[in-house]
């Protein structure tokens, strides 16, 4: 492995860390843990509506994982269930005015801190960036599979 790798390497390990702490500082303002914010998330993208099942396909959990989450964001108030308008098997969850909030936050929280992030990063470089990133997500995923076999 070359020097630059390695360095490289070492302050992506170095900035995950500290994005992965900022993250959690944040959830727990909102009192959501990791997988209860992707759920909020979701439904936040999505007008705030859709199966239990879609749900579960979107965030790649299984069905028993989404129930279990659906339950504590509902028991919180952030989400509820209300039958499917035309599959009386299915059930839609929906966000409620306190998780449509949370969800204009930390929309908005989002927006921010991108902008102090890469506020006065030229365009050009944001998209070398992206490039890198993409990449090195690819490979981290082909490494996932592979490992998963």
């Amino acid at each position: 492995m070359s020097h630059h790798r390695r360095d490289a390497l070492s302050h992506l390990l170095a900035v995950t860390e500290l994005m992965n702490a900022d993250m959690r500082r944040g959830m727990s303002r909102h009192g959501l843990t990791e997988a209860r914010v992707r759920v909020v998330w979701e439904l936040g993208l999505l007008e705030g509506s859709m199966t239990q099942r879609q749900l579960a396909d979107a965030l790649a959990v299984s069905p028993r994982n989404v129930t279990t989450l659906i339950d504590s964001l509902e028991a919180t108030g952030f989400v509820s269930r209300t039958p499917h308008p035309g599959d009386r098997r299915a059930i839609h969850v929906v966000l409620t005015e306190k998780g449509r909030q949370s969800f204009a936050q930390l929309r908005g929280e989002m927006s921010e801190f991108s902008e102090r992030l890469f506020g006065d990063v030229p365009d050009a470089d944001l998209d070398t960036f992206r490039r890198i990133l993409d990449s090195v997500g690819r490979h981290l995923a082909d490494l996932a599979r592979s490992e998963g076999k």
